[in-house]
């Protein structure tokens, strides 16, 4: 089976889900990824993104308590699993690897 790489914004994604650990869900991933990133970004490409995540296996996810704060919904809580740990150290290998061949960034290249 061929690995398909990550987008940018699925690794950011990946990367908040990783850094909330429990508190992971929607809104959260959402603020994370725009603190980090310094952009402004839409609550439903979060969403789509964690489903597709989910999709390909890097996510798994199961519904938290209800609150009254939220109408007595349950929040979507996402976890990532071996399979995304995995492709994202993949993705920084690259990232690292391509790096550290730009010759003016590394002078004694």
């Amino acid at each position: 089976m061929k690995r398909k790489g990550l987008g940018e914004f699925e690794e950011l994604v990946l990367l908040a889900v990783c850094i909330l650990k429990e508190e992971a869900y929607g809104i959260s991933v959402k603020q994370e990824v725009e603190r980090h990133s310094g952009r402004t970004i839409l609550l439903g490409s979060v969403h789509i993104t964690l489903y597709r995540l989910q999709d390909k296996g890097y996510l798994s996810s199961e519904l938290g308590g209800n609150t009254a704060k939220r109408g007595d919904r349950r929040k979507r809580l996402f976890t990532i699993t071996n399979l995304g740990i995995r492709q994202l150290q993949s993705a920084q290998e690259v990232r690292q690897s391509m790096w550290k061949m730009i010759p003016f960034l590394n002078p004694g290249m």
